[in-house]
């Protein structure tokens, strides 16, 4: 208990080296530039308090649980005698299509990271918001989510067998390039956004963390070259899903519209 209290101070004291510049940024504005004092500063105060001790208490918990327990799953995963058990090959070599947990396992963990996702949950509540109702929060977060569980997904088949990064990262882009072609408009920046919100405080470190761990333990495979890349795969593919989800919204609206205007036609004929 004591080293750990130990541990969490050090934590605490390295958040508090970080967090300084952004709060001597923040309030060196508000009184230097903009000079207004801040309303309710003592609650102000008190917030960044608890976001020095939650920010903390999180990167404590990613290093004594969320890394170790990704790592731990890769390695399972790919045991060889896990692998001979359900897989098909036989004798000593491993065919791809063995990993077929791995594959599933990491789609499910993109998705429900995803979904429990603070950022991601913030962003769809403001653009229900200021759409409208246009956009529904469950309807972006459930497009977001699939494209993460892909990415995650294909991005441990290329670690498993190991093709160049840059292949599959130009082809995504380019059916990215093409679907802002066609997309509708309102949606475009904020799929572009919803790449972004993914790569934060929940999704990160398991996918760090299976990605290095498969690489680690896939033979043939290096840490440094193959365990990294995968939060790009987290990063791209909710861009092409969530514009693919407008797109179909899209069409089937207008599917819509046109069946009702056709049964208008009929009944006044």
């Amino acid at each position: 208990m004591l080293s750990l209290l130990n541990e969490f101070w050090i934590v605490l004291q390295s958040t508090v080296r970080d967090v300084i510049p952004i709060a001597v940024i923040l309030f060196g504005f508000q009184f230097l530039v903009i000079r207004r004092r801040i309303p309710n500063l003592k609650k102000v105060i008190i917030g960044f308090a608890y976001v020095l001790v939650g920010l903390a208490l999180f990167l404590l918990g990613l290093e004594k649980a969320l890394f170790p327990i990704g790592r731990l799953m890769a390695e399972q995963l790919t045991n060889p005698d896990f692998l001979r058990q359900w897989g098909s090959s036989v004798g000593d070599v491993l065919h791809w299509s063995d990993y077929y947990w791995v594959y599933i396992f990491a789609f499910a963990i993109g998705a429900s990271t995803t979904i429990a996702e603070p950022s991601l949950i913030a962003v769809a509540i403001k653009a229900n918001e200021v759409s409208g109702g246009a956009i529904g929060v469950w309807g972006l977060r459930l497009a977001v989510a699939l494209g993460v569980a892909i990415g995650i997904s294909l991005g441990s088949w290329r670690i498993v067998t190991g093709y160049p990064i840059h292949w599959f990262i130009i082809c995504g882009y380019i059916v990215v390039v093409l679907q802002t072609l066609f997309a509708p408009k309102l949606i475009i920046p904020l799929a572009y956004d919803s790449g972004g919100v993914t790569t934060s405080t929940v999704t990160v470190p398991l996918v760090a963390a299976l990605g290095l761990g498969l690489a680690e333990t896939v033979p043939g495979r290096s840490a440094l070259i193959d365990g990294f890349g995968l939060i790009a795969f987290a990063s791209l593919f909710p861009i092409i899903t969530v514009m693919g989800y407008a797109q179909i919204i899209e069409w089937i609206e207008k599917r819509a519209k046109k069946n009702e205007s056709a049964s208008l036609a009929g009944s006044k004929e």
